[in-house]
């Protein structure tokens, strides 16, 4: 697994909104580590470009970032699965909302998720895309919630470990709100509740 160190949590993001705590990822930071995450899968991918699974809606912006960075001829699919609800926190239960289009048999599979945290939604998700028979399947997440993990997982590639905190912004949401943000930050506002 190849991890970024944990990030530390800065000061207060631009724009002033109350409900937005403190940045834990700037939109340069992104973009850096977004560059690198494409040279290591295009190295490690080189003469069998993947398919690229983004997991809708959370990872539709690093999932767009990431494949211009891959240098190689990526396909994509999409899959919408759901473990929130409106809620801030996971409710374990897993459906999935939207289905793949494309067959995976002896494809090259590469899941691109937004973020991590229990890991269920995930470990249900890679069940479920192994039984369609790819020739092989990783995952390249964004974020990973420090410490939340209730079940072992094997990811590729991982852009940060954050700390256990509600975070918005790059693709990541409140009841759909925050998603355009162009960098991470904490979520303090009404609805905010521990992980």
């Amino acid at each position: 697994m190849s991890m970024k160190g944990l990030v530390p949590m800065g000061g207060p993001p631009p724009g002033g909104d109350p409900a937005l705590g403190p940045m834990v990822v700037t939109e340069r930071e992104l973009s850096a580590r977004v560059a690198d995450l494409g040279a290591a899968i295009g190295s490690d991918y080189a003469g069998r470009p993947p398919l690229l699974i983004g997991v809708l809606k959370g990872a539709f912006m690093f999932m767009s970032d990431l494949a211009k960075t891959i240098p190689l001829p990526v396909e994509f699919d999409f899959m919408a699965v759901s473990s929130y609800g409106s809620a801030t926190r996971t409710s374990g239960v897993v459906r999935i909302v939207k289905d793949l289009d494309l067959d995976l048999s002896g494809r090259h599979v590469l899941v691109v998720e937004d973020i991590v945290d229990s890991g269920l939604t995930l470990s249900y998700l890679s069940r479920n895309l192994l039984a369609r028979g790819p020739a092989s399947l990783e995952v390249c997440a964004l974020l990973v919630k420090e410490g939340l993990q209730r079940t072992p997982l094997d990811l590729r590639y991982v852009g940060f470990t954050i700390p256990p905190e509600f975070v918005v912004g790059y693709g990541l949401d409140l009841d759909e709100r925050y998603r355009n943000l162009p960098f991470i930050c904490t979520y303090v506002g009404p609805e905010a509740s521990s992980p």
